[in-house]
């Protein structure tokens, strides 16, 4: 099985007008990103932002749960907020992987751009003997197009099979959901 690692991109990600921003840290997504890495056997939680005193809250939320109040009220919290590497750019993500010729970089978006890999595919990919894959992750409105075009593939969006017309997932079930389709137990 391959190793399979996660980013949550804060730049460059878009607006609602297709802008690229860099949005905010949030507590929830550091924190149930961690406990959905930790559930499916990721190994690292890549939170990507370029500055310093948002990475600097990751690493006080983190401290929180290891040496704070709730750290001693749920200790195995901890565990899953271990994996979380608050890092500058995607670039340093890649290199904490060993650089990005030793990595796999998947993309996800909501929108449906053709050309993807369907999770059952990526399933069947994961499972093999391989390289490193780091699934990106986007806030705000989405990855930004320059990092879809850098990945070495983009999964299929997350639908309902019912048409209800919407899809704007939280980053937070997006990536539960994905890594449950890659890595969860077969019914």
């Amino acid at each position: 099985m391959r190793r399979l690692a996660i980013a949550l991109v804060h730049f460059p990600v878009l607006d609602k007008e297709s802008g690229v921003v860099t949005s905010a840290i949030t507590n929830l997504d550091v924190h149930d990103l961690a406990r959905s890495a930790r559930t499916y056997g990721v190994s690292d939680y890549f939170v990507v932002h370029p500055i310093t005193a948002q990475r600097d809250l990751v690493l006080r939320i983190q401290q929180h749960w290891a040496e704070g109040s709730s750290g001693r009220r749920i200790p195995t919290r901890k565990d899953a907020l271990a994996l979380v590497r608050p890092v500058a750019s995607l670039d340093d993500a890649y290199q904490a992987m060993g650089g990005r010729k030793a990595i796999e970089v998947w993309s996800t978006a909501a929108k449906d751009e053709g050309g993807t890999l369907s999770t059952d595919a990526a399933r069947t990919k994961v499972e093999e003997e391989g390289t490193a894959v780091l699934l990106l992750f986007g806030t705000a409105w989405g990855l930004a197009p320059e990092v879809h075009q850098s990945a070495n593939a983009r999964l299929a969006p997350i639908v309902s099979a019912g048409d209800s017309g919407y899809n704007h997932l939280s980053v937070r079930s997006a990536c539960a959901i994905y890594l449950d389709r890659l890595r969860g137990a077969r019914s």
